[in-house]
């Protein structure tokens, strides 16, 4: 069994010994019953991470020794996934999945045919932090060494930039005769994977990405829904990078 994560500064994880306190001591200490002797590793969530043996339980705090210390380089190729805004709190189900599977950046996308809505002043700050945080939690739980990025909400002229741009570019489209699991991938850059709504990309959305190069390509016969296909369409990326 791997050790659990915990997330500290990389300025705290150079000593010798690292306190956890906070969420995360309060979550070592208490929800996950951390207890002296035991190994957990510490991340920086960039990839630092050090591995320790726990020395002393407090209230809401835990102690650790360091015992060795690595650096998980980035993985190659890059897997981005432009996600369109799912319906609810299927937002934040989106993100874990396609952080647990390996995703290393997603980038929210309010697409035309989008019945969710980015919100507009100080709650879409709220709403890009839920998605972080969402993104913080299942990559501690899926023992990532690196955080993805979630990036700010994209236009479409802001995703077309990032398509042509890709090493690879794809666009989840139904119906379309190329499959996802049949594509060249490259070993190294960004392949940039367009999740889009339920309802499907605008034909003008559409138009504007295939025209960057990027290449329309189906799971499979079935339709995922927006909150899901991203995770099943990452994996299959991964397997085929190399990267699982």
């Amino acid at each position: 069994m791997t050790a659990p994560v915990f997330l500290a500064d990389r300025a705290d994880l150079r000593a010798d010994t690292v306190t956890l306190t906070g969420a995360e001591g309060r979550h070592a200490a208490t929800v996950r019953r951390i207890r002296p002797g035991e190994r957990v590793d510490v991340a920086d969530g960039a990839g630092l991470i050090a591995e320790c043996v726990v020395t002393d339980v407090g209230t809401g705090s835990v102690t650790l020794a360091v015992q060795a210390r690595r650096e998980v380089p980035a993985p190659e190729p890059r897997i981005v996934v432009v996600q369109a805004l799912p319906k609810g709190d299927r937002a934040e189900l989106a993100v874990e999945t396609m952080t647990e599977v390996g995703v290393d950046v997603i980038v929210p996308f309010a697409a035309e045919r989008c019945v969710a809505r980015w919100p507009a002043g100080d709650r879409a700050a709220k709403a890009l932090t839920r998605w972080r945080s969402a993104a913080r939690a299942a990559a501690k739980q899926a023992r990532r060494a690196r955080i993805p990025e979630v990036t700010e909400l994209a236009t479409a002229a802001e995703v077309a930039t990032r398509l042509k741009s890709a090493a690879r570019a794809v666009v989840l489209e139904p119906g379309v005769d190329q499959a996802l699991a049949r594509l060249d991938l490259p070993g190294h850059g960004d392949v940039v994977l367009v999740v889009g709504p339920e309802g499907g990309l605008s034909p003008a959305e559409l138009t504007e990405f295939t025209a960057t190069g990027a290449v329309p390509a189906r799971l499979g016969d079935s339709v995922l829904r927006a909150s899901t296909a991203g995770a099943a369409a990452a994996a299959v990326l991964m397997a085929r990078t190399g990267r699982w």
